[in-house]
């Protein structure tokens, strides 16, 4: 933020030979005589000027504008846990595995009801009085239009600042991406994280999920034997590692290798924080 002038007002000398004159202000006094600069002995120094500068976050570390015009850090995190697709469903027989399999599911829909809204058929009303679809905004990344849940917008924006940062920005140019769903899409007990606003999809004809029910999985790259699932995308590896950095998790290590689809299981409460608090902790 810059600072703002002040109003310049020349003060009118009214006794060129009084004793002393009245002390200037900074630059609230832009033009005097020769003969009143001489004459005029301040009582106390003039204290320089102040310049409002906004504060730089430390190195390495990215910042991005939040919505009321604020600075802030973005803070690195992983995935929490017990948010992770994989590991309500494992991939074993043994029954007491399954169990908590299942207890990990039930959290993570009473935690995402919390944060994100409740999903009718999942969760307890009483936890959140709205739809997640009552939070979804509409916001921009790389150049694309998307609507995800308010809370993850900063996460989104966090990633986005980081491509621009770096080559991996100008590695590749998606032309199309999704976002919020109304409708759930998974079958049984599960909900996708798409109705609750935290899961993107970015170019999905190009960037496969071979583990899907059809027509996903008639892609021709979930054709070709052989391939890894890095090979069956047109998304740089570059960019999973950067949306990874901050709080998103990458369907494409789950066994439907999902490779358009980015979730966001992070904190939403600690997506940023202010530069002052970053360096002073360092």
């Amino acid at each position: 933020m810059h600072a703002v002038p002040r109003t310049a007002a020349a003060a009118p000398v009214l006794f060129l030979l009084a004793a002393s004159a009245l002390p200037a202000r900074g630059d609230d006094v832009k033009t005097v005589s020769s003969e009143a600069k001489e004459a005029r002995e301040p009582e106390t120094e003039t204290e320089p000027r102040k310049e409002l500068t906004v504060p730089k976050a430390p190195p390495g570390k990215v910042t991005i504008s939040l919505a009321d015009g604020k600075i802030a850090v973005c803070r690195e995190q992983s995935a929490q846990p017990f948010l992770i697709r994989g590991n309500w469903f494992p991939r074993t027989t043994d029954a007491e595995t399954v169990k908590e399999g299942r207890k990990l599911l039930e959290q993570a829909i009473r935690y995402r009801t919390e944060k994100y809204g409740y999903f009718e058929g999942f969760g307890n009303p009483k936890s959140n009085a709205h739809p997640p679809k009552f939070y979804a905004k509409t916001t921009s990344f790389m150049g694309l239009g998307v609507q995800v849940h308010e809370k993850i917008i900063p996460a989104l924006k966090c990633v986005e600042a980081d491509l621009k940062a770096s080559p991996a920005g100008n590695e590749y140019k998606p032309h199309a991406m999704g976002g919020i769903r109304f409708r759930n899409t998974y079958k049984g007990v599960e909900v996708s994280n798409h109705v609750f606003g935290i899961a993107v999809d970015i170019e999905p004809d190009k960037n496969t999920c071979c583990g899907c029910v059809a027509p996903w999985n008639q892609h021709p790259l979930c054709k070709q034997k052989g391939k890894t699932v890095w090979e069956r995308m047109v998304m740089p590896r570059s960019w999973v590692e950067t949306f990874e950095r901050y709080g998103f998790y990458w369907l494409g290590h789950d066994v439907l290798q999902d490779t358009m689809h980015f979730e966001f299981l992070g904190d939403p409460d600690k997506i940023t924080e202010a530069p002052a608090s970053v360096a002073a902790s360092n």
